[in-house]
């Protein structure tokens, strides 16, 4: 089977998928982090691959930019590929001063002012949540790793370089970061009975003027974060 955006056969993804924003990023996970990988799909450039990692099978692949291109790109693997658990691995910009260069958090919950959500049967339009199971996992992972995890609302913002106004008001309501695609995952998941949860990697700041990761460095550098949905994917 194929769909509009997948060329992959069913059965060729694990049921848990590892997902970062970036092709380049899936790629060098498959490449670095898993044996065996093989590319499952390469429909414009989205690169998805299926390994194993300490010898349990795992899928990565990316999702692209906003929550419209994770929509799809969710919906068809949680609908039309069997899989049963994504775990984001992206970049966050910190709204909360607490929160440090590369810090990890976790999105929880995620919090939106686009009306997406409308599609959807949801008790409130503005928020949406990660899985309890995948939540616990993650924390379980990272206390046995001896990592710190920052759980708080991240704001999924529709803009990227007009986001600053919006995240002063989400500020207020005790939002510690923000990106582009998380709470359209949770729905997703939720929507078909699946699990989903995102961790982050803070890549730069809002309200602060301090050093950001380059593009080159979003790529590469977030593999503690990996670690960490690798070694919690296994367990599922």
């Amino acid at each position: 089977m194929s769909t509009p955006h997948n060329n992959a056969k069913l059965g060729d993804f694990a049921k848990t998928v590892i997902m970062p924003g970036d092709p380049y990023r899936s790629e060098y996970i498959a490449k670095k982090f898993l044996s065996d990988a093989k590319l499952v799909n390469d429909v414009r450039g989205i690169k998805g691959y299926t390994g194993y990692y300490n010898g349990k099978q795992v899928s990565v692949m990316a999702h692209g930019m906003g929550m419209p291109s994770m929509a799809i790109y969710a919906h068809e693997l949680y609908n039309f590929y069997g899989v049963e658990n994504i775990i984001r691995v992206g970049s966050c910009g910190a709204v909360s001063e607490k929160l440090q260069l590369r810090d990890i958090v976790l999105a929880k919950p995620s919090v939106t002012g686009s009306n997406i959500s409308r599609f959807f049967e949801t008790k409130d339009p503005n928020y949406s949540y990660p899985s309890s199971l995948l939540v616990d996992k993650v924390l379980e992972t990272a206390k046995e790793e001896n990592k710190t995890i920052h759980q708080g609302g991240v704001l999924c913002s529709d803009l990227f370089y007009e986001e600053k106004e919006e995240c002063k008001l989400w500020k207020e309501k005790g939002v510690i970061a923000t990106e582009m695609e998380t709470f359209i995952l949770y729905l997703i998941a939720e929507k078909f009975n699946k699990n989903a949860v995102a961790l982050l990697t803070v890549a730069d700041f809002l309200f602060e003027k301090v050093d950001e990761l380059t593009a080159e460095e979003r790529q590469n550098s977030f593999d503690e974060m990996i670690e960490i949905a690798l070694k919690t994917a296994i367990k599922l």
